[in-house]
């Protein structure tokens, strides 16, 4: 007979076994009597995703939602277009014709109001976008997207970016009738749209904001209307910025949609500003850059964003 002894080599301490010799008698061993291999130790990314990936997938699944909802609903979509639209055409052609031939400078006007009927076009999404937040929580579904293994500022960043995506859309719809107003199509207004983009994202992120703050809709509706509308009234849209009033000057200073609009009203092509007037920002004097004025809409949208995702954290 083969007799098999059963040796254990120092190492790591193991369960205790019981080994049979041929002899009847036992002997303590690992296992069954057989030499033990140590078992390596899962590695921490086994059986998981990592966690930027994961995130990126959150991202991408609410950004596909919000897309997938602005695409399925048509109404709101031809909705949504009819005050920019009203804004546009009839106050501007009214205006225009009342004024036509006079030393105002109105000649133009529809095409000085067509940056901010772009940028108001974007504030469909915002307010849609905090609607759905203040309905999900009251579905119960943004308790459920909290289990998942994701940071909450993945969750809101989700939203944000399909909320702009959906406002670059109207602006898109909005710039196909900028021949109407005597805007030349060019390549520039492609770069109007990428502007229109990070605009729409500074709304939805303050719609954002105010969502995780208020928990009923309609609440949430008549706040951000009264938010939104002073930010129109006081950004430029339908008067030059320049030889205001001080109090009015300083409040449309300090509004970043006049820089927004600005730097808007800038990049288009053709004839957009009223003759005559000074109708862009100016800080003692300087007028900042393109550049320097996107970067107010960009702060803007990332302080609100930020504030909004630290609401969230401590709020759900």
């Amino acid at each position: 007979m083969n007799e098999i002894s059963a040796r254990v080599a120092p190492g790591p301490r193991t369960s205790p076994g019981v080994g049979t010799g041929s002899g009847g008698g036992t002997g303590s061993g690992s296992g069954s009597g057989t030499d033990a291999k140590a078992v390596p130790a899962p590695t921490p990314s086994v059986g998981m995703a990592d966690p930027l990936r994961r995130n990126a997938r959150a991202i991408r699944m609410l950004w596909h939602r919000e897309v997938v909802r602005f695409g399925r609903n048509r109404v709101q979509i031809g909705m949504a277009l009819v005050t920019p639209l009203m804004f546009l055409l009839v106050l501007g052609t009214g205006l225009q014709a009342t004024q036509s031939g006079s030393d105002a400078g109105f000649d133009s006007y529809r095409a000085y109001l067509f940056p901010g009927t772009l940028v108001m076009a974007t504030q469909a999404p915002a307010i849609a976008v905090g609607i759905s937040v203040v309905w999900d929580r009251q579905a119960g579904f943004l308790r459920q997207a909290l289990v998942a293994p994701v940071r909450r500022e993945s969750l809101l960043l989700g939203l944000g970016l399909g909320g702009a995506t959906s406002g670059a859309l109207y602006g898109g719809m909005v710039l196909l009738i900028a021949g109407l107003v005597g805007i030349p199509y060019h390549p520039l207004l492609l770069v109007a749209l990428l502007e229109v983009a990070l605009v729409a994202l500074a709304f939805t992120s303050i719609g954002m904001l105010a969502a995780v703050c208020i928990r009923r809709i309609e609440v949430f509706q008549v706040v951000v209307s009264l938010c939104l509308m002073p930010l129109m009234f006081f950004s430029g849209a339908m008067f030059p910025v320049g030889g205001l009033p001080g109090w009015l000057g300083v409040a449309v200073l300090l509004n970043p949609l006049t820089y927004a609009i600005d730097a808007i009203r800038r990049t288009l092509p053709g004839d957009v500003h009223m003759g005559g007037y000074a109708d862009g920002p100016a800080i003692f004097g300087w007028t900042p850059p393109v550049i320097v004025e996107l970067g107010f809409v960009a702060l803007l949208a990332v302080t609100a964003l930020a504030v909004a995702a630290r609401r969230f954290s401590r709020g759900e």
